[in-house]
Parts: C-alpha cells; structure tokens; sequence
C-alpha cells in the first residue's frame, strides 16, 4: 500500500474527520489516479485510507478513518446499503430521489440520482472513477434496478484529470422519465437535464412554495430561472391565477409549458418567457408590473469562495429589482445554489438588496437542499443550497 505523508500540522483536518486533504498539505508520497494510499502524519501515524488524485488540487479524498478497515467492493457495497438505508427511512414524497451524496455519505466524489425505475451517475473524483464498474453493479444490487445512466459530464472531471463522459453504463433504453413529486406528475431526460437530470433537492421548497401561495391567497407569480417549471407547477397547484417562468433556454421552457398541461392546469395562467432574467425584471419594473409572489433560483454564480465579490453583486441586484416588484405583503423566495457564497453573507447580500430597494420584510422561513441531499457535522462545505422566505412589508 502506497503512503502518503502530510506537512507538520497539517493532520488536523483529517483528524476532525473531514476528507480532503490539498496538495499544500502533502509532505510526501505519491500514486496513480484513483489509488487508495495510507495517509500518514508527519510522525507516521495512521490517519485515513483515500483516494490519491495527482491532477486535483484536492489530491486526497479520505475513504476511511479505520485503520482496520479495507477499501474493497466489501466497502463499497457497506456504504451503498448505508446510504440506501438512510433514504427509506426519509419522509421522501417522491419517486426522484437522492441515494448518494458524495462526502455526507463516505463516497465522496460519487453522485447517485434515482428517477422512478433508472440511476443516474456522476463519478466526479478519481477515486470514485477507479471504482466505477464495482459500484455500478453494486447500486443495481442495491437497488434492484437494471438501468443506469452515466453523467460524468460535468467541468469539475476536468479538475481530476478525467475526460467528461455520459452514457448508459448498464441497461439501456429511452432516456426520458417520468417522476411523481408530491401530487405532481414531472418528467426530465437523464441524458439531457441539467446536472443529473433534475434539481431534486428544491423539492420540498417547492412544496413550501405551493403551501405559501395558498395561504396567503398568492395570484400572480414570477418564477425566474424557471429551468422545466417545478416551482411553476406548485404556484398553479397552489392556487395561484397566473405564472410567468423566465429562462434562457427554449428546451427547458417547453418542458416548463408541458409540466402545466400534464398536471392538468389551464395553458391560459401560465406563460413562458425566453429572456434573461435580469433585463425581464427591470423591464417588468418600467412597466409598473407587480407580482404576488417571486422565485429567484439561479444557477451557481460563485462556485468557489474566489468568486464571492462578483457573484455577490449579481445576486445583491436581482433580488433588489425582485423587492421592487413585490406587492406590499407579497413573498420573495431566494436562493444561491453557490459554494462560495455562505448563508450568513447570502442574509447579508440579500439585506442590502433590500435596503437599496428601500423595502423590509420578515424572514418566514430558511430553507435548504431536502434531507437527502445531507450535509454532516464535519463536513460543513456540503451546505451549498441556502434559500430565504421573507414577506415584504
């Protein structure tokens, strides 16, 4: 077994059991894409097993802080039927749903959707890409599923030293599913749709949000980076007599407009808007248009915390033009989706963007990525979704 030894001092990270270790840290030692290696502190001893990654500036991923314990298919089939386990226990109203979640559940770099009858998979570290054909067959015998749907495609691989790579890896079959969230009826493609083909973890954000319209008697609603409508179809569920969904994407917007007819609502409350968003909420404001109710869920505008500043003043301005627009009374539902930006400076920017707008209001929820997208104690850069209800006043 290869070995891996840190600088003096830098064990403690891995010691409060968080897994990753960067190329800064590392004194000595080296292995192949992937390897599992010992690694050690400056005096030798034991610290984890991990994935040794020469590409990543996060050269090692900890498997495990159990000296006694191998990294096998053994292992890798215990962490599965844990993860698994976990989300039957769930209050999960959904058959979309999250089975794996990187490091909250000790496969880090490993990212397991499951869509009705099909998985849909990211291997985004080498470690995880070392293991691949290993774990496919074991989430298929975890799960008793025989489809499964690679989507390594994300940038991030690039990180690792990986090519981006999608594709059936077992089964085959159409790519389009199916999915019930709620009472709602919603498709994805998993070949297609963004990330793993969905945003499973706003589901119980949009529930909240199909709970707030109705008891507030909410009746125009603005849904901006609207993607395929999800927040679009719990407004009109909700009560609400017209929603606007804005994005960029002539795609997403059709599956936006299809959703509003496959859940059984009127073509006539709904309308999708091909624009950017932040030129359709000043021109909404020049026109005097008030909405009832508005969702802000853009995509990452500051995936690291290099990016803060920028994205900051990005999401500081959508969200003063969004108070502008609300009625008295009426509620904005924010969010950043981005690892760079913390919930304590995502409260500060949104209160800025407030003050600016010269309008207050009450904070009715916070809210986050559904239980099982988990976030641990040790490993707190999993809270990456952070969402703010208030009522303007």
């Amino acid at each position: 077994m290869k070995s891996i030894t840190l600088r003096e001092g830098k064990e403690r990270s891995l010691l409060k059991r968080h897994p990753w270790v960067f190329e800064s840290s590392i004194q000595s030692g080296k292995a192949d894409p992937g390897e599992t290696v010992r690694v050690n502190a400056r005096d030798g001893s034991f610290l984890a097993w991990a994935a040794f990654s020469p590409s990543s500036q996060i050269r090692v991923r900890a498997w495990s802080f159990d000296e006694a314990e191998r990294i096998d298919a053994a292992f890798f089939e215990r962490r599965i039927a844990q993860a698994v386990a976990i989300r039957q226990r769930l209050p999960i109203a959904s058959d979309g749903l999250r089975l794996i979640h990187g490091e909250a559940d000790g496969l880090p770099g490993l990212i397991v959707d499951r869509y009705a009858d099909t998985l849909s998979v990211q291997f985004l570290s080498a470690g995880a890409e070392r293991w691949k054909a290993t774990i496919a067959d074991l989430l298929l015998n975890a799960t008793g599923l025989t489809r499964l749907y690679e989507r390594s495609d994300a940038s991030t691989r690039g990180l690792e030293g990986l090519p981006e790579v999608k594709g059936w890896l077992r089964g085959e079959g159409d790519t389009e599913v199916s999915i019930r969230e709620h009472d709602w009826q919603l498709t994805l493609d998993v070949a297609e749709g963004h990330k793993t083909g969905f945003y499973l973890d706003q589901r119980d954000s949009r529930k909240l949000f199909a709970d707030t319209v109705r008891h507030f008697g909410f009746q125009r609603v603005l849904n901006c980076y609207c993607y395929t409508g999800g927040f679009s179809v719990a407004a009109l569920a909700g009560g609400a007599k017209h929603v606007t969904s804005v994005d960029s994407s002539a795609p997403a917007l059709e599956r936006a407009t299809a959703h509003v007819a496959l859940n059984g609502f009127d073509a006539s409350r709904h309308t999708a808007l091909d624009a950017d968003v932040n030129q359709t909420l000043r021109d909404a404001l020049q026109r005097g248009e008030r909405y009832d109710a508005i969702v802000l869920d853009p995509p990452k505008f500051a995936p690291t915390a290099a990016h803060a500043e920028r994205a900051a003043r990005a999401y500081k301005d959508i969200n003063r033009l969004a108070f502008m627009l609300l009625e008295p009374g009426g509620a904005l539902f924010t969010y950043s989706c981005s690892g760079g930006i913390s919930a304590d400076l995502f409260h500060k920017i949104v209160a800025g963007a407030g003050l600016d707008a010269n309008a207050d209001g009450l904070i009715y929820a916070r809210t986050g990525a559904a239980p099982d997208h988990p976030m641990t104690v040790t490993f707190p850069e999993g809270e990456y979704l952070k969402g703010l209800v208030i009522l303007k006043k």
